[in-house]
This record gives structure tokens, C-alpha cells and sequence, in this order.
């Protein structure tokens, strides 16, 4: 096995945990009501958790004597590797909804895989501890989907606009990489057509119960796991990355 291919299958995955958690955090003392903003924050925690167990398996992969820090504070936009449905802006709670659905769908399946099918005993460790996390956010994301595509006119209108922004982003976690080729070649990885089924078939089923329309003529936005980027991860980690870089080795 490669190590570059090892390190680039973790980054991949870290990297859209990293970005992920840092979008919902942003609605820390924004959200709608208490309990929601508590929850979110609480999500944004559990994928920070992840993406750092993560980061320190990638680095001792990497074997250059790096940590968690150094991965997601040090390094320029174009060496992350994240999918680029994380980047996207929060919007409104209905597109933050929608955004952490398709993460989640895709999320508790791609745990679930590691755990069954991986050769890798950190890759399934980190799946056994991540698992229980990912179902709860799924639930949790599932849930308002439904509350918001089943209740108001307003919350289904912006629900449905947040399916028309999003949808066209939702591929990418399923598109292999040649890195996620190189996975499921050598047995640590996971097989993106298995998760993309199931994914599709979750998808599916709450995008219907939600009386929700999805175009057939959809645009799959890809580059983000391969370092093409869109604007917003430039602002993101401006914000993210400045206390690391302005202070080099800082520590609480």
C-alpha cells in the first residue's frame, strides 16, 4: 500500500469533517431556537471529533512529525481536500438542513462500510467510535427535513430552494478519487457504489415524503477532493487558520 494514497483517502474525509463542523458552527447563538442551537453546536463537536481522530492517523501515516494542528491549521486551500458540499455557505436553517442531510446520509454509511469491510484497525476504530455520532445526526437532519418540507408553505418553498442549490453538490462524496480506487484496491477502503446505493435509496425516500422536486438534468459539482475549491473555502479558513498562522505553535 502507499502511503500518499493512504494519507490522501484519510485527508479526504477529514478534511470535509473539518469544514463541515466549522460551518455549523457558525450558527452557535444564531440558531432558530435554544435547543436547536445547542444541538447543532453539539454536532459541529461530534464531526470537529472526528475529523481530528482523523487528522492524527493521517499524520502518522505521513510520518513527517506532524499533528492534528499542523493538518488543519497549516496547510493553503488548494491541499484540502474536502467535498465541496461542506464549503457551502449555511444560507438559511433550511439549506443548513438540507447541506447536513446529504453530509449525514452519506456519513453513517460510509462508517458503517469501514466497520464490516476495511483491512485498516485505525480506519475501523475510528468507524466504531464515529457510527453512533453519524446516526444521530442522521435522525436529527432527517427529522427537520420532514418538518420543514411538511409544514409551512414558507418552509417547504425554502426547503425546495435549498434542493435546487444543493443537490448538484451531493455526488461528489460518492465519485471515487484515485485515491478512493486505490482504497478499495488494497482493502482499507470502501466501496462508493455500495454507499452510493444506499445513500440514493435514504435520499430518495425523504426527498418524496417532503413532497420535494429534484431536477433530472443535474449538474454533479466535483474538484473539491482533488483541491479545486470554490470561493468560500478562502474565507473559511482565513477565519479557521489566522491564530495558528499569526502565532505559530500557539497552545490553550
Amino acid at each position: 500500500m502507499e502511503n500518499n494514497q493512504l494519507f490522501d483517502y484519510i485527508i479526504q474525509h477529514a478534511d470535509s469533517c473539518l469544514i463541515l463542523s466549522h460551518r455549523l458552527s457558525e450558527w452557535c447563538g444564531h440558531g432558530p431556537i435554544m435547543e436547536q442551537d445547542i444541538a447543532m453546536t453539539n454536532i459541529s463537536l461530534d464531526i470537529l471529533g472526528q475529523a481530528m481522530m482523523l487528522y492524527d492517523y493521517a499524520a502518522k501515516v505521513q510520518g513527517e512529525g506532524k499533528n492534528q494542528d499542523d493538518l488543519a491549521f497549516m496547510r493553503d486551500a488548494w491541499d484540502f481536500k474536502n467535498a465541496l458540499l461542506t464549503e457551502m455557505p449555511n444560507g438559511d436553517f433550511a439549506q443548513t438542513i438540507m447541506r447536513q442531510f446529504l453530509f449525514d446520509t452519506f456519513n453513517v454509511n460510509f462508517y458503517e462500510e469501514l466497520m464490516k469491510n476495511s483491512n485498516d484497525e485505525e480506519l475501523i476504530a475510528i468507524a466504531a467510535k464515529s457510527f453512533k455520532e453519524a446516526q444521530y445526526h442522521l435522525k436529527w437532519s432527517s427529522e427537520w427535513m420532514l418538518r420543514l418540507g411538511l409544514g409551512t408553505d414558507e418552509s417547504h418553498a425554502r426547503l425546495q430552494n435549498a434542493t435546487d442549490e444543493l443537490m448538484g453538490y451531493s455526488n461528489e462524496l460518492v465519485i471515487p478519487t484515485e485515491a478512493d480506487k486505490v482504497a478499495l484496491a488494497e482493502g482499507y477502503g470502501v466501496d462508493l457504489e455500495k454507499i452510493k446505493a444506499k445513500r440514493d435509496a435514504k435520499v430518495s425516500e425523504v426527498i418524496a415524503e417532503c413532497e420535494l422536486n429534484v431536477s433530472e438534468k443535474l449538474f454533479d459539482h466535483t474538484g473539491g477532493k482533488t483541491g479545486t475549491h470554490t470561493e468560500h473555502l478562502g474565507f473559511i479558513l482565513a477565519e479557521m487558520q489566522f491564530l495558528q498562522r499569526a502565532y505559530p505553535g500557539l497552545e490553550w
